[in-house]
């Protein structure tokens, strides 16, 4: 039966590429769609993920970390004589504009972290020191907003709100989701390069005791300490998350292309294997007819499903990594572990096999005798 379906499948050569080319355009928009997503949904809550605190506390009503609002810094002091904390840092995050080489400007976010216990420091080093931050106006920027931010090495010189500022490393792997670099200093040097008033905050970390409750100091703290908000740090990364991804509707957007690709996908595939069944409608009467039972007629259609969906993924892989190589020229970061890629191959079977169920219907109605008809 095997060797039925693979007459039947390659009989037709260009039908077989139309399908083959429906199945790698529906595998790349779910591969790249997806990958994206999964990028954009790191990439929003980055610095909360790699910040060792297990509480975040923030001004009254925010809504996600990007867009963060200063308070009295006198609260620092508040949080420390909780029961349970084992530590609290001071953390900040203000909006400036950096001048490029070129002289234009480009928005960023400075970041502010103590850098002698270098809580809230950039994590993957490329060159440089965090701690010399602790230097007047002395900063880290990423590698991958060279392109933005104007190749400036380390001890060159810019400005940061009409301020001079000097690059003392470069980091990776902290690229911002709204696409304002980060620009990683002291907290001392980000308030004074800041328009926030002196003795603010914007954030501030707490570090739970050893034994304590994470839940049980945070409550403590939100008893504590008045008009702020208290999150743990796995709740302030859900909450900017789906800030991003569901309130503003760019996560809806992202997966309904990648659905998208499934649909269509399924529309051609179910076509071209509805096509070849009814133009091969006499064979498979004449297989009724010398005692071939449905099922030996369904795995014929099912066989050449699974040829599709094996095909159709390896070619669509191909032409994703290309496509995801010239995003990442581009600066687009696509996030595809193996779970993803398999779970990609998975539904392409899915759709594939579901795209069979016209056929399959097809086939179960027919009359053994049709072999018999001119």
């Amino acid at each position: 039966m095997v060797s039925i379906a693979r007459k039947n499948l390659f009989h037709d050569k260009v039908r077989l590429a139309v399908a083959l080319a429906g199945i790698t355009f529906a595998v790349v928009l779910i591969t790249v769609q997806v990958g994206v997503y999964l990028a954009f949904l790191a990439n929003a809550s980055v610095l909360i993920d790699h910040t060792e605190a297990d509480i975040w506390i923030t001004a009254h009503g925010l809504e996600n970390f990007d867009f963060g609002r200063a308070f009295s810094e006198k609260k620092l002091y508040e949080v420390e004589e909780v029961p349970g904390v084992l530590w609290a840092e001071k953390y900040f995050l203000a909006f400036g504009y950096w001048k490029t080489p070129t002289g234009s400007q480009e928005t960023v976010q400075m970041i502010g972290f103590d850098p002698e216990t270098l809580v809230g420091a950039p994590w993957d080093i490329v060159r440089g020191n965090p701690q010399d931050v602790k230097y007047f106006n002395s900063i880290f920027y990423d590698e991958a907003e060279t392109n933005r931010l104007g190749d400036v090495p380390i001890g060159g010189e810019t400005e940061i709100n009409n301020h001079r500022v000097r690059v003392v490393g470069i980091t990776r792997g902290a690229k911002s989701f709204i696409q304002s670099p980060y620009i990683f200093t002291s907290f001392k040097n980000a308030l004074n390069l800041s328009y926030v008033s002196k003795g603010n905050t914007v954030y501030i970390l707490v570090k739970v005791a050893p034994g304590a409750s994470v839940e049980a100091v945070k409550q403590r703290l939100k008893e504590t300490v008045k008009d702020v908000d208290v999150y743990t740090s796995r709740e302030f990364s859900k909450k900017t998350r789906d800030y991003w991804m569901i309130n503003t509707g760019t996560g809806v957007a992202l997966l309904s292309i990648a659905l998208m690709g499934v649909v269509i996908g399924t529309v051609i595939v179910a076509n071209t294997i509805y096509t070849s069944t009814t133009e091969h409608l006499k064979e498979y009467g004449t297989l009724k007819a010398v005692g071939a039972s449905n099922w030996h007629l369904y795995k014929i259609i099912l066989e050449q499903a699974v040829i599709n969906s094996v095909l159709g993924f390896g070619l669509g892989m191909f032409v994703s990594y290309w496509v995801i190589q010239v995003m990442k020229r581009g600066n687009l970061q696509v996030l595809l572990p193996w779970p993803i890629l398999a779970g990609v191959y998975v539904t392409t079977l899915l759709m594939c096999l579901g795209s069979s169920l016209l056929s399959i219907y097809k086939v179960t109605k027919i009359d053994p005798a049709l072999v018999f008809k001119s």
